[in-house]
């Protein structure tokens, strides 16, 4: 009666319980978020199953547990794994929290190596299991100011079970090792199939992620205010509205916005509406602008006056509104009615999420090596990429994320925007990356906890940081161009502050890879993150390493390309860059496969041309980039591009002393004032090639 009063109370809903099968030796590893775990745990697991339970909280909760078949140990004793390992043999199922401790974050501690050797040693089925919702109980956070419920509903899905295998050959501290990240890995992939669902949209997540947290909650600032969850809903609800009678018949519409608050509600009233807004990249001009809008065939483009006068693009819209209907905000806003802004606040109330499923988002290819394509991202893809990252990056409502890389790019978008959106996490958004001496002072003055951006981003806040500006960050984590070892070095010696470098691609939408305090090896980009699955293509003239194909829910849908309009994506994403990847899944870039040169028939990587030059040069401050360009006697030469002087013997010398082949000799290395940038940071290398093949 008691179990039955438990699971209706708690609505307990139990996903994959056929699973549960203990005719082996058997030990469940859950999650532990809340002091009601082993409460819902007993309501639902059978009779049998016996619970490890530390003496001090046997102490505590000696009423409960007699109603329960339980061991108590002693987690300093080492004997208390032989206990539970001869209990495992004997058929008895084991329950055991392998974190040994609670985490409020909705992601994992570490993994306990004791734990996981009795899984190891006994050879018994793992069966992970996750539960859902508790971190919401006022019993997991008693003095919380975030609300929180008596009794939430809780979901447990029960994972694939699996053995670790021994390895006879490696020492076994190592063993142990690996089995902790075994079990990690298994809880990992279980807490992410939990949360992630099919035929979502975001803005009915938004309003979830609201209720979970507190339509008061303030979750967004920008450089002009602050809103809450009920702000944002609001606002896109009017917009939603308003834009019925604007762009009622366009299925994609241009958003041409900085990072603000106005942005972040125009998108989610085109979510609501089940509109694609084709965001388009604020650095280009004209020509590009109307690119975009015939790749994805739109008709309007939203923007602000504000944003148009501050950043001194009158003449530029001028010209772009003689081909396309530019629409600005303030003006939709003066046009709403007070029928559709009551409209709008009954609809805020009634917390309704019925909005169309399907929706997309289309983003452009920077354009680094060809002209932009439009990528097609789901609701679905988006929403996945988001938990993918969210189960590996333990962040806390106590956190606050500092964003100011743009959401034309998926970097700024997915993990800048929507991760702590729909995670409950406050965020800061700041309109430029580039201005490297105001966004310090800012992280400083809003105690930001977490910071993205590239590595010549991370360099340009270092150099004029205050050493005390960075104190409050927790996570620094750097993506969309290789992280240099000048800017990791930096970060650490004078900020204390280990850099966490990422991996993905927009049409990932983007994060493939990351390296978080759980997981992290210096140089490489990470592990993929869960639901990710890799191979790796050999390519001719390399070795060690392959071309990455990645497949996962965060994969595209497709490209939109001009004149051939939407072209599906295959299941297998290539990704163009040539990596390797270790026994513990590790990924190291070792080069992009359209950054190479074919010198006298060898494959020549232009990052490391790029890497070369750089040392030669002795000025951690420059700037190096590398293309190539025919030539008639070696098919190929190259040409460097560099902020600083340097000399060709120099770069012989580094060539030497690394043991490199004198095919990475550049040919011509040419001195210039600045280095072509996109609005992302990374090299322009297509204004560099052109000004190459010109013999600029």
């Amino acid at each position: 009666m008691l179990s039955w009063l438990i699971r209706m109370v708690f609505r307990v809903l139990v996903k994959g319980s056929e699973r549960l099968r203990f005719d082996e030796p058997t030990i469940l590893m859950p999650n532990h978020v809340s002091f009601l775990d082993a409460v819902i745990l007993t309501a639902v697991l059978p009779k049998n199953v016996c619970f490890v339970v530390d003496i001090e909280i046997a102490r505590q909760f000696w009423l409960p547990l007699k109603m329960r078949k339980h061991i108590t140990v002693d987690s300093l004793n080492p004997y208390s794994v032989r206990k539970m390992l001869n209990l495992v043999k004997s058929g008895v199922p084991l329950v055991i929290f392998p974190e040994g401790r609670l985490t409020v974050t909705g992601g994992l501690m570490k993994i306990y190596n004791g734990i996981a050797f009795l899984a190891l040693k006994s050879n018994a089925n793992v069966i992970p299991l996750w539960l859902e919702g508790l971190h919401f109980s006022m019993f997991t956070r008693l003095k919380s100011k975030f609300p929180t419920r008596l009794l939430p509903q809780v979901t447990l899905s029960v994972g694939t079970p699996f053995r670790i295998r021994p390895h006879d050959e490696t020492p076994m501290k190592q063993q142990k090792i690996r089995a902790a990240e075994d079990v990690l890995i298994g809880l990992q992939n279980l807490g992410f199939q939990s949360r992630v669902r099919e035929g979502i949209n975001l803005f009915d997540e938004l309003v979830s992620t609201a209720h979970k947290f507190g339509l008061k909650t303030k979750i967004i600032e920008d450089i002009n205010r602050k809103a809450t969850y009920k702000d944002i809903i609001l606002g896109a609800n009017a917009l939603s509205e308003a834009f019925k009678r604007l762009i009622a018949d366009e299925p994609r519409v241009g958003v041409l916005l900085p990072n603000s608050i106005a942005h972040v509600v125009t998108l989610f009233a085109l979510f609501k509406m089940g509109k694609t807004p084709a965001i388009l990249n604020l650095s280009n001009g004209v020509d590009a602008w109307m690119d975009n809008c015939g790749t994805a065939g739109l008709k309007t483009i939203l923007t602000a006056k504000a944003f148009v006068k501050k950043a001194k693009l009158e003449e530029l819209i001028d010209e772009l509104a003689m081909k396309v209907n530019v629409v600005y905000l303030e003006d939709v806003r003066a046009s709403l009615t007070t029928a559709e802004k009551l409209k709008a606040a009954l609809s805020t109330r009634r917390h309704r999420t019925n909005s169309p499923k399907g929706a997309e988002v289309v983003l452009f290819t920077s354009g680094t090596e060809a002209k932009p394509k439009g990528v097609v991202l789901s609701h679905d893809q988006l929403f996945a990429n988001v938990h993918q990252a969210n189960i590996v990056i333990d962040v806390t409502r106590e956190d606050k994320f500092f964003n100011a890389l743009p959401m034309f790019h998926s970097f700024g978008l997915t993990a800048g925007t929507l991760f702590p959106l729909l995670c409950g996490v406050p965020i800061y958004t700041y309109p430029s990356p580039l201005h490297y001496r105001v966004i310090p002072e800012l992280v400083y003055d809003k105690n930001a906890t977490v910071l993205f951006g590239t590595s010549t981003f991370l360099a340009g806040y270092a150099k004029h940081a205050h050493d005390y500006d960075f104190r409050s960050l927790r996570y620094v984590v750097a993506g969309a161009e290789k992280l240099k070892q000048e800017t990791r070095d930096v970060w650490q010696h004078r900020f204390g502050i280990r850099l966490y470098e990422g991996y993905g691609a927009t049409e990932t939408a983007p994060v493939i890879c990351v390296n978080s305090p759980l997981f992290f090896k210096e140089g490489s980009v990470g592990r993929p993150v869960p639901a990710i699955q890799t191979k790796l293509e050999p390519v001719e003239g390399i070795e060690g390493g392959g071309r990455l194909f990645v497949k996962g829910p965060n994969v595209m849908k497709g490209y939109l390309i001009d004149g051939k309009g939407f072209v599906p994506s295959g299941a297998w994403y290539d990704t163009g860059d040539v990596v390797s990847i270790d026994d513990r899944g590790f990924v190291t870039i070792l080069a992009r496969l359209k950054r190479f040169a074919k010198v006298a028939g060898e494959m020549v990587s232009l990052n490391v041309v790029e890497e070369v030059a750089a040392k030669a040069m002795n000025n951690h401050e420059a700037l190096v980039a590398a293309v190539a360009i025919p030539d008639a006697n070696k098919g190929e030469k190259m040409v460097v591009y560099a902020t600083a002087p340097i000399e060709m013997k120099h770069i012989l010398e580094v060539i030497q002393r690394e043991r490199r082949s004198p095919l990475y000799m550049p040919s011509i290395i040419r001195l210039v004032d600045a280095i072509p940038l996109l609005g992302t940071g990374k090299t322009d290398y297509v204004t560099l090639q052109k000004m190459a093949n010109s013999g600029l």
